[in-house]
């Protein structure tokens, strides 16, 4: 499974990719989970299976959906309390329960 986390600069989700990346791990997952800045973002969009976006950018989320539409890719906004305490458990059972 690959995980896209969208911000502004692609710093913000650098922490929570972290923790994502271990609760991956912990359970056995195989998840490939990078963090980009909005403009960074692959072009190759049908490899990325979930685009989540920061809270602070929310209003990326039309935008977003429109560029993933071709590929079927689900984009949601990152939940705000999840990513405020920078809960990688909680934001990874989101991105899953998006891709299935």
């Amino acid at each position: 499974m690959k995980i896209a986390l969208v911000c502004s600069a692609g710093m913000s989700t650098s922490i929570l990719v972290k923790k994502m990346r271990e609760e991956a791990e912990n359970r056995s997952l195989k998840a490939e989970i990078n963090a980009y800045a909005e403009a960074d973002l692959p072009s190759d969009l049908d490899e990325i299976d979930v685009i989540l976006i920061g809270p602070q950018v929310r209003y990326l989320k039309g935008q977003m959906t429109e560029r993933a539409k071709p590929y079927h890719t689900p984009v949601a906004v990152i939940d705000q309390m999840a990513y405020g305490m920078m809960d990688g458990a909680k934001v990874l059972n989101q991105a899953i329960s998006l891709a299935t």
